[in-house]
């Protein structure tokens, strides 16, 4: 018994250490179309936009060591999914809302807030053969997502998947903070698969990744079965596409007797976003062909300066989607890459620190910390808009693959394109 105990008090210990070895999560710079004044992104959200609490909804598949006072959850792959809220803070609770509105709303560069997870919220769980309809805790936790989608001004619901290296208050206050740019108009739900949260455990972080795919699938099938989400987006980052990537093409196989335009309209499977995607790029191209007819529309946006993805290439044996390498792919692969920047919703996004001002020329985290590449990510998911639409350049490669760039100019049309398309800010003509 007191062995037991020991070995308990251990893991505690244990999952404290890897919480406090991270570094802060801090407000990410903001996008540039909220710079100028032009624009403020709150105005439309009325009181739920304000305050800098900003709660945004959690699965995981992560093993519970401990349930209460306060869920504690282990780096290990469980057959269950937990759900519930992770309730988020930007800054204390000094940080007033006409403080943390300034920040928001200009391009003041000193020392952003942390933006901390208080408290997590378990409301429901479900092993692999239950279901919601007989699990009065599920239909609570759905029921709840259903009143945060009536409550916003936007009917889609999205899905972040974070990187490896990440322990479970680093992955909510992403999801939190990306909510928090989008004017808080998206209901945001962060997928928390077990990362073991440390640089030296990136072999753990791709074998739990791997045995997360079907877990966020099945997520990704409840949240179509039991919400009343428009539609369902995604937006994975890094290592979060080793997750991703297999899971959509997990959900791209149809039932029996069913057909892709009946698969389409049951998962209702809207925007998909790789930011860096760190998964070895035949892999990738392979689960895309799986899924590419199935999402209203898929992004790559990929820095080929990359230093993490070099990294990656090596522990990993090929090169990855976010800094592919065409050479690897097999012929079939690279004609239909190409057809797919063509004829398919799918884009590539060149991310060159020759065309954004500013951007480190390894960055591997420009989704958040760029505000032209975080502007341009807001604007996808708020808008639904096409690379065309947002600002962006169309690009022939060779063979004729289609990709695209940020212009010189892309500041000012992004400002044009919210302008134009975003609710009238009050005072407007």
């Amino acid at each position: 018994m007191m062995k037991n105990k020991a070995s308990l008090l251990v893991l505690c210990l244990l999952a404290a250490l890897l919480a406090g070895c991270q570094t802060p999560v801090r407000l990410m710079p903001t996008p540039v179309k909220f710079t100028t004044g032009e624009i403020d992104p709150f105005q439309s959200g009325g009181p739920l936009a304000q305050g800098n609490e900003v709660p945004v909804l959690y699965a995981t598949n992560r093993g519970l060591l401990i349930d209460v006072p306060q869920p504690i959850y282990t780096i290990f792959p469980s057959e269950r999914l937990r759900m519930g809220v992770a309730h988020v803070r930007i800054g204390d609770e000094k940080l007033s809302w006409e403080e943390l509105h300034a920040l928001s709303t200009s391009a003041d560069a000193g020392e952003r807030p942390i933006v901390k997870l208080e408290k997590l919220e378990p409301m429901a769980t479900l092993g692999p053969d239950d279901k919601v309809k007989t699990t009065p805790e599920a239909q609570a936790f759905f029921a709840y997502v259903n009143k945060a989608l009536a409550a916003s001004p936007n009917s889609e619901l999205v899905v972040y998947v974070h990187g490896a290296n990440n322990v479970v208050p680093r992955a909510a206050a992403q999801a939190s903070q990306f909510r928090h740019f989008t004017g808080r108009r998206m209901v945001v739900l962060s997928f928390i698969w077990p990362s073991a949260g440390s640089f030296l455990s990136y072999a753990t972080d791709v074998r739990n990744a791997a045995a997360s795919a079907a877990p966020f699938a099945r997520l990704m099938e409840l949240l179509a079965e039991n919400t009343k989400a428009s539609q369902i987006d995604v937006l994975a980052y890094s290592a979060g596409a080793q997750v991703a990537s297999p899971g959509l093409a997990l959900l791209g196989v149809a039932r029996d007797g069913e057909s892709r335009v009946a698969l389409r309209q049951r998962l209702r499977l809207g925007q998909v976003y790789f930011a860096a995607p760190d998964v070895d790029t035949r892999a990738f191209v392979e689960d895309l062909r799986g899924y590419a007819d199935v999402a209203a529309r898929v992004s790559v946006a990929a820095n080929l300066n990359d230093s993490v993805l070099v990294f990656a290439r090596i522990a990993g044996g090929a090169s990855r989607a976010g800094r592919p390498n065409p050479t690897e792919l097999s012929e079939s692969q690279t004609r239909f890459l190409i057809d797919a920047t063509k004829t398919l919703d799918f884009d590539l996004l060149k991310v060159d620190p020759n065309d954004i001002p500013g951007l480190p020329r390894r960055s591997h985290t420009f989704w958040y910390d760029d505000p032209w590449v975080s502007s341009d990510v807001v604007a996808r998911f708020l808008f639904n808009a096409s690379p065309a639409q947002r600002g962006l350049e169309a690009q022939a490669g060779s063979e004729g693959l289609r990709y695209w760039t940020f212009p010189p100019d892309f500041d000012r049309r992004v400002i044009d394109l919210v302008r134009r398309i975003a609710p009238p800010q009050k005072g407007a003509e």
